[in-house]
C-alpha cells in the first residue's frame, strides 16, 4: 500500500473519504469520542481489513456508526426502552447493543453473536461522512489492537501509517475516551463505561444499570482485560513517581503531566490517551494519580485499569 494519506476536513476530503470507502478502502474518521478506523459494514473484505490493519482478534466486535435513528432502525431492532435512549442521548457517545435487524451486515461486525452494536456519533466531520458515503460504516477505535485510543490525526499516523488508505483530520477529539455502551434489557448492562456518564443514563431509565459482559467472549468491544495499553507497565492510585518512572497526575496530585490541575473529569477524559502516549514516549515505566470513580472517572479508571492489567 502507498502512504496513507491525511485528508482535509473539507467538501473534497470528505467525497475523496467516501469514494476511498466505496471502493472497499479504509479511512480512520474524527468522532466525538476517539478516531475511529472507518470500513463498509456491508463489505465483508473491508471488515476483515479492519481486523488485519489493527491486529484485532475476530471474537470481539466492532461497532457500526450510522447517521441518525432512522438508518439505525434498518440495522437493529428497537425496543420502546431502546428508542427512547436513542432519542435522549443521539447522536452522542452512547453504543446501544441491539438484536440484529432485517439489512444484513457482514458477519463479521458481529463476530457471529445475534446481536450488533449502533451509535450515532456528533462529530460534524463523522456525520458529513456518514451522509456522503450513504451506508454504515464499521469502526473500531484507528489503533493498532490493545493499545492507546488515538485522539488526534498524528496518533493514527504513529500506528497504522501505510495500513490504512487515508485519515479525515478533524484535529483533537473533545471527549477523549470512547462511547459508552450498554445492552437495554432486564437488567440494563453496562457492557463499557464511556463518555456518557452511567448516571445519566440511570436516570433515563429510572433504574440501576449491571456490570455486564466477559473478556473471554466479548460481546461489545472494550472487553478485553488488556486493552488501551501502552507499551511500559502503568501503576495505578500512585501519589508520587518512585525513582525511574514518568508521571500523570491529577488535581492536588500535579506536576507537568497532570490530566486536570482542576480535578474536572471531563477534562481528564480529554487528556487521558494523549497523556499516556506522551508518557510511554520516555520509555519508563507509567505511574498515574488516583481519579475519582464517578461520572466520567468510571470510564477513565476503566480504561487506566486495562492498561495496567498482565499483557498477554
Amino acid at each position: 500500500m502507498t502512504d496513507t494519506r491525511l485528508l482535509p476536513p473539507t467538501a473534497e476530503g470528505i467525497a475523496e473519504a467516501a469514494r476511498l470507502l466505496a471502493a472497499g478502502g479504509l479511512v480512520a474518521l474524527p468522532t466525538e469520542t476517539v478516531y475511529g478506523l472507518a470500513g463498509d459494514a456491508r463489505d465483508d473484505r473491508a471488515v476483515a481489513r479492519i481486523f488485519e490493519a489493527k491486529g484485532r482478534p475476530q471474537f470481539n466486535p466492532l461497532i457500526v456508526h450510522l447517521p441518525d435513528l432512522e438508518a439505525a432502525r434498518r440495522y437493529a431492532r428497537f425496543d420502546d426502552e431502546a428508542l427512547r435512549l436513542a432519542e435522549a442521548f443521539w447522536p452522542g457517545p452512547l453504543t446501544l447493543v441491539l438484536p440484529l435487524g432485517d439489512t444484513p451486515v457482514s458477519p463479521l461486525v458481529s463476530a457471529g453473536l445475534s446481536t450488533v452494536a449502533i451509535r450515532v456519533p456528533a462529530h460534524p466531520l463523522a456525520q458529513q461522512l456518514l451522509r456522503a458515503f450513504g451506508g454504515p460504516l464499521a469502526a473500531p477505535s484507528a489503533n493498532p489492537s490493545g493499545r492507546v485510543s488515538p485522539t488526534r490525526p498524528e496518533h493514527v499516523l504513529d500506528g497504522l501509517s501505510g495500513r490504512i488508505e487515508a485519515v479525515l483530520d478533524g484535529g483533537t477529539c473533545g471527549v477523549g475516551v470512547e462511547s459508552t455502551i450498554l445492552a437495554p434489557g432486564e437488567p440494563p448492562l453496562l457492557l463499557r463505561p464511556g463518555g456518557l456518564p452511567a448516571e445519566a443514563l440511570e436516570e433515563c431509565l429510572g433504574r440501576p444499570l449491571v456490570a455486564g459482559g466477559s473478556a473471554d467472549r466479548p460481546s461489545a468491544p472494550g472487553q478485553l482485560a488488556s486493552h488501551y495499553a501502552p507499551e511500559a507497565p502503568v501503576r495505578l492510585g500512585a501519589t508520587e513517581a518512585r525513582p525511574g518512572e514518568s508521571w500523570i497526575g491529577f488535581g492536588k496530585l500535579g506536576g507537568p503531566q497532570n490530566l486536570s490541575p482542576s480535578g474536572d473529569l471531563v477534562e481528564a477524559a480529554a487528556n487521558l490517551f494523549h497523556f499516556l502516549r506522551e508518557a510511554d514516549r520516555e520509555g519508563r515505566p507509567i505511574a498515574v494519580a488516583p481519579v475519582p470513580e464517578r461520572g466520567l472517572g468510571r470510564a477513565i479508571n476503566d480504561r487506566l485499569r486495562r492498561a495496567a492489567a498482565p499483557r498477554p
